[in-house]
């Protein structure tokens, strides 16, 4: 009797204990990245006039058409500021893409492109003796989070006299280097840029380039005169004189490189 009533004692532990309900396991949602544009800044570098001529040429009845026929738009096309130091032509080529892929792409679509393969004949046949440029340079960015997609400044005033700063702020290690993009993103610094009016066009962390860890952004204004207007606004603003006591962000920058543009008569800025 006392082993009957020890089995259905069991029993009872056993059936309660086995189809307990398992609790629902906790699903954490993995965040959702929002889309952030790429470019790549194509550097043309020139020895002569004549190379310059022909990439310009080239650049202007061949290779925007065939980027815009692929949907590429907003492509900026600029050259350097005179500056009595440069011994060397440039132009320089903004190209916006909208994933990797479109940039992978890009040279194998063109080239099925007759109409880009005929009008760009000249450039693209150049014999070895006879380049038409003496090199290109290239760096691949990606948008920062605070501003994603580019942006066309709206500037009245005659393209000649329009500057386009373009920077790249060099940092000593890859952590340093997430610490600035980090003061520009949430430490305030492109809402500083965007109040004063700075009229930016991008800012992009090299993800592929020859100077790294570096960031760089393109500002825009109607002249010398209002450039540094500006940037005296901007060394004079509370916020960066906050920013910059701020010990977390102390000597986040090792070198800074800026060079001064102005647009083609065919860019589209």
């Amino acid at each position: 009797m006392k082993l009957t009533n020890l089995f259905f004692t069991l029993l009872i532990v056993f059936t309660n204990t086995s189809f307990k309900p398992v609790p629902a396991q906790t699903i954490v949602p993995t965040p959702v990245q929002k889309p952030r544009e790429l470019y790549q800044l194509k550097t043309y570098i020139f020895k002569t006039e004549q190379q310059e001529q022909t990439t310009d040429k080239y650049l202007k009845e061949a290779y925007l058409p065939g980027l815009k026929k692929l949907g590429i738009k907003n492509i900026g096309v600029f050259k350097l500021k005179p500056n009595a130091t440069d011994t060397l032509k440039k132009i320089v080529v903004l190209i916006p893409f909208s994933t990797l892929e479109q940039f992978l792409a890009l040279d194998e679509k063109l080239a099925k492109d007759k109409t880009y393969i005929t009008a760009g004949a000249a450039y693209l046949n150049a014999v070895y003796n006879e380049p038409s440029y003496l090199r290109i340079e290239s760096v691949l960015l990606q948008a920062f989070s605070d501003h994603p997609f580019l942006t066309k400044p709206a500037l009245n005033s005659t393209r000649s006299s329009r500057v386009y700063e373009l920077r790249s702020y060099e940092s000593a290690t890859e952590a340093i280097y997430v610490n600035k993009v980090a003061m520009f993103n949430g430490g305030g610094e492109i809402k500083l840029f965007d109040r004063l009016g700075f009229n930016p066009v991008f800012y992009g962390e090299v993800i592929s380039g020859p100077k790294m860890p570096n960031l760089m952004y393109l500002t825009t204004f109607a002249d010398q005169t209002s450039r540094e207007a500006h940037w005296k606004s901007f060394v004079d603003s509370p916020e960066w004189k906050a920013l910059i006591a701020m010990e977390k962000y102390k000597n986040n920058i090792s070198h800074i490189d800026i060079t001064f543009l102005y647009p083609t008569d065919y860019s589209d800025y």
